[in-house]
């Protein structure tokens, strides 16, 4: 899975600037900005696919100018003219030009020594559970064995749905992508990276665990819970209050 934010330096991962709504503190922060201009991007390139009026399609190329330049000052990663011209390429007509989050497909897997099988992206070098994309015509829980075995070479079977959540809310990715994780069980294989995607594979220990994680390890507790038998429930971001702030005690 290419496009991580695990990979954005410290600085940009880190810095925000504050002020007051209503009295109360807020932050602002480099993935405020950027869930705000792909949240204004959604909606303009909707827009633009379901609407024939020449005003109404000016306006939303409008706005998807504005949401390419708050993107650009969240990671100076793209230029906003060729934001523009990327987003406005993948405006479909009615429904099937509705913009919403991708998903994505993840597993985690432990041996019988507890230990989690990580891989090492080709792309950033950071080091996560198998995950990839969801593809068409597989259901969630054949996605993550077909990716588990596809990146490490270990064959498994689903047990549980371990986590819903915000890919880019956790800081996994740098667009809209909603990721499902399965605990899964071992079931066969040998580990051999795949030649493409993975730098390395290899079975971790808790207290030896390779850097860098992806996502700053948010997710460890919630892997280990689960490869120990203490996940109860599954995990899911909690509603914000208010939904477009970041707030100081916002857990996530």
């Amino acid at each position: 899975m290419s496009g991580s934010m695990a990979d954005l330096p410290a600085d940009q991962a880190g810095e925000s600037f504050s002020g007051k709504s209503g009295g109360e503190p807020f932050l602002v922060s480099p993935s405020d900005l950027l869930r705000w201009a792909e949240s204004l991007a959604g909606i303009a390139r909707t827009g633009l696919g379901f609407t024939e009026n020449l005003y109404e399609k000016e306006r939303f190329e409008e706005v998807l100018k504005v949401a390419a330049d708050i993107r650009y000052h969240a990671l100076e990663e793209v230029e906003a003219g060729v934001q523009i011209e990327e987003w406005i390429s993948s405006v479909g007509k009615g429904v099937p030009g509705y913009v919403t989050p991708k998903t994505a497909v993840g597993a985690v897997v432990g041996n019988e020594a507890g230990e989690i099988l990580l891989v090492q992206r080709a792309g950033t070098g950071v080091w996560l559970y198998p995950t990839g994309w969801a593809d068409i015509g597989y259901s969630p829980s054949e996605v993550a064995m077909k990716e588990v075995e596809e990146e490490t070479g270990i064959q498994v079977e689903p047990v549980a749905l371990m986590a819903v959540f915000d890919g880019m809310r956790l800081g996994f990715h740098s667009i809209p992508l909603y990721s499902l994780i399965f605990h899964c069980r071992m079931t066969g294989g040998a580990l051999k990276p795949h030649p493409l995607e993975c730098l390395d594979v290899g079975f971790f220990a808790r207290d030896n665990l390779p850097e860098p994680l992806a996502g700053s390890g948010l997710w460890v507790d919630m892997a280990f819970a689960a490869i120990e038998g203490r996940q109860e429930k599954t995990f899911f971001d909690l509603p914000r209050d208010p939904t477009w702030r970041t707030r100081p005690d916002d857990e996530s």
